[in-house]
């Protein structure tokens, strides 16, 4: 019975069929595998990496900050909430009105002076409230309402005075622009109470506007002085 078995199966003779194990495959995966491993620890020693010099960075003072206002289009980086200090969110989120006073009061005043253009105030007056709306926006976030929000944020002295220097700067301007004498600005490309006063003559429609970014100038510089009062007492307190 088992030559039977064996004479059916094959077993047992001389030129039997072999089965050869493929060793190179078995060569590959391994190499594959060490590969695999090799590329993981780069991944994983670069992350370590990264984060290392992100933590110097943020040691040594100098924030890693993304665009995150407005929502809708980010252009700057902004979160009181969660990076200023309970204590001074009040004072930061003030300061920031501030910054949005100062953006509404350039954006009215181009739209006041480019109706004062249309009924016949000339074009210049239009191109100087384009430049002082495109120059302002961005000097007045750069030059003082970043180095405060930073100041805040890492408590240096050196931005508070930055922020001191500007600020001031920043109010003498609100304070003429609500005045907006012709010696200084020329005409009518400020929407000041001389001004108010010198195109009520000719479009009373015209003065209404002039008399509402005056109001809008006027509010502005109010906040200003109260907000720097309150920065200049908190920056105090802190010392």
């Amino acid at each position: 019975m088992p030559n039977v078995v064996a004479s059916t199966l094959g077993f047992g003779r001389k030129h039997d069929a072999t089965v050869d194990i493929p060793l190179d495959n078995m060569n590959d995966s391994r190499k594959k595998e060490k590969e695999l491993s090799t590329w993981e620890a780069d991944l994983d020693r670069r992350e370590r990496d990264i984060k290392r010099r992100e933590a110097a960075v943020a040691g040594a003072g100098v924030p890693v900050d993304d665009k995150n206002w407005p929502p809708f289009f980010p252009l700057i980086h902004h979160d009181i909430a969660n990076e200023i200090p309970v204590h001074a969110q009040r004072l930061q989120y003030f300061a920031f009105a501030s910054w949005l006073g100062i953006v509404l009061c350039l954006v009215f005043n181009v739209i006041a002076v480019t109706i004062c253009w249309i009924r016949g105030g000339g074009v210049k007056i239009f191109f100087l409230a384009i430049i002082y709306a495109l120059m302002g926006v961005p000097l007045s976030y750069v030059l003082w309402y970043r180095p405060l929000y930073r100041a805040v944020r890492t408590d240096s002295a050196l931005k508070f005075g930055w922020f001191f220097l500007f600020y001031l700067i920043h109010i003498g301007f609100c304070i003429l622009a609500a005045i907006a004498p012709p010696i200084v600005f020329q005409g009518r490309s400020l929407t000041g109470i001389l001004a108010a006063i010198d195109v009520f003559s000719d479009h009373v429609m015209v003065g209404i506007f002039y008399l509402l970014g005056f109001g809008l100038f006027c509010l502005e510089s109010l906040l200003s002085l109260w907000v720097l009062q309150k920065v200049y007492a908190y920056f105090r307190g802190n010392k």
